[in-house]
């Protein structure tokens, strides 16, 4: 998924889908006023910002931000309004149906694809200003671009990373990768071998936390060269899985059935589950969204060294694909011009700066991802820095029927993939025999 989709849904126990987008959208309604209603008639235009976030930090910059807009725009006040990462595509779903939609929308890119296509978010083109479309770079605009419209701001955006012990790494002697000179995906093969060697018994070089094992594979098999969707002239996508699409999940199996250098216990993990293992020492280093730092630096205990290394590199180097998280525009909300004079105001390179430190994700903006408080060596901000200009639209960017091929085809089969219960043969079958059948209905509407 998405950086959005692993950041926020990290081990937090919840009801049903259907109860907390009924909750959701209950709570919506007992605000009093939906996208057409203005309330009092005062003259103001109210907005209603439905947030995502849900971190203290970012919760706070989030709130800051809405204050300071209404203290200075009286004839135009947003309203907060606390949504969830949980369940917010079965919130909207249900909030479009019932006209409830909230002005502006916080989502990640990779669900964006149905909304756009079925007519629910605004065309942002010709309401947001120049400033902000110049800022964010062309890569960024993919992610929220279907078919001729633009549906969504690219605002933040998490690279995965490798997050490892500092003692286990200098005192084995391997070499200390960098953005600069990272280890290809063959090296870091033979690193983990040689790291599990030095730290004994009981105790391997990686842990992979993969409950979620789809977004992982395909946004880090970029660097390989995969891609596994693949438009033809007509518009129509259709899967393949070449041998550059195998570099990165073979790598992993590999790890994890042929050299133990990966326990498989962590395989049906969240991250958060992986930290008391690796705080202990039991896993020299876990891949993982870079947003996970802040839990690292809080919870990791006194004297615990840890650092930040690039991702392997492959074939086009240290690319990976990203989901970013959005702004969007109910199409249905009848302030689209106001809510784009919030959208200008809210992503101004200062605020995107506050917005990016809060989550600990990086910003798209050019201008904010200049800052230099993004580029300090502390908390490991200066190699994500480093990576994000490696940072591309995920392949499965604006695929229609994605979300459904994800859950009902490549999930399970990465699953079984990676614990060694089917061979790449299999995989390759179900990826792209059952997920062309899944693509195809999609594809006839």
């Amino acid at each position: 998924m998405s950086g959005a989709e692993d950041f926020g849904r990290r081990g937090r126990g919840a009801p049903g889908r259907a109860l907390l987008a009924l909750a959701a959208v209950l709570g919506l309604l007992l605000t009093g006023c939906t996208a057409g209603d203005d309330g009092p008639d005062d003259g103001v235009v109210r907005l209603r910002f439905q947030s995502l976030a849900w971190q203290e930090e970012s919760v706070e910059a989030n709130r800051l931000l809405v204050d300071e807009w209404n203290a200075g725009h009286p004839d135009i006040q947003v309203e907060y309004v606390q949504g969830s990462w949980d369940s917010v595509h079965d919130q909207l779903l249900t909030s479009f149906e019932g006209g409830e939609a909230p002005d502006i929308i916080h989502d990640a890119s990779d669900d964006l694809a149905d909304f756009a296509y079925g007519g629910r978010l605004a065309d942002l083109r010709p309401l947001l200003s120049e400033r902000l479309r110049a800022d964010i770079p062309a890569t960024g605009w993919e992610t929220t671009t279907f078919g001729e419209g633009v549906y969504g701001v690219p605002f933040l955006q998490e690279p995965r990373v490798i997050i490892a012990n500092r003692k286990i790494l200098e005192s084995s002697g391997v070499r200390v990768p960098t953005p600069g000179r990272p280890w290809s995906w063959t090296e870091f093969r033979q690193i983990a071998r040689d790291l599990t060697r030095a730290m004994g018994p009981g105790r391997h070089a990686v842990a992979w936390p993969l409950r979620e094992p789809v977004s992982v594979s395909l946004n880090l098999g970029v660097s390989a060269g995969g891609r596994l969707f693949h438009r033809g002239p007509d518009g129509r996508v259709a899967l393949d899985f070449t041998e550059a699409d195998g570099i990165v999940p073979g790598t992993v199996r590999d790890q994890v059935v042929t050299d133990r250098t990966a326990p498989r216990t962590t395989l049906g993990s969240g991250g958060s589950d992986t930290l008391p293992g690796f705080f202990a020492g039991k896993y020299a280093m876990v891949p993982l969204g870079f947003a996970y730092r802040q839990q690292i630096a809080q919870q990791a205990p006194e004297g615990f060294e840890w650092t930040v290394l690039p991702a392997p590199a492959g074939d086009e180097g240290l690319a990976q694909g990203v989901s970013p998280q959005t702004l969007s525009i109910a199409e249905e909300s009848p302030h689209k011009k106001e809510a784009a004079r919030f959208l200008d105001f809210f992503l101004r390179p200062a605020n995107m700066v506050r917005l990016a430190r809060g989550d600990w994700m990086l910003p798209t903006g050019t201008a904010a991802l200049a800052d230099p408080s993004l580029h300090t060596a502390r908390d490991g901000w200066a190699t994500g820095a480093a990576v994000a200009r490696w940072l591309r639209p995920a392949p499965a960017q604006s695929v229609r029927g994605y979300p459904e091929w994800k859950d009902k085809v490549a999930t399970p089969a990465f699953q079984e993939y990676y614990s060694g219960a089917i061979d790449g043969a299999e995989l390759r079958r179900r990826l792209v025999e059952d997920g062309n059948r899944v693509l195809a209905r999609y594809q006839r509407r």
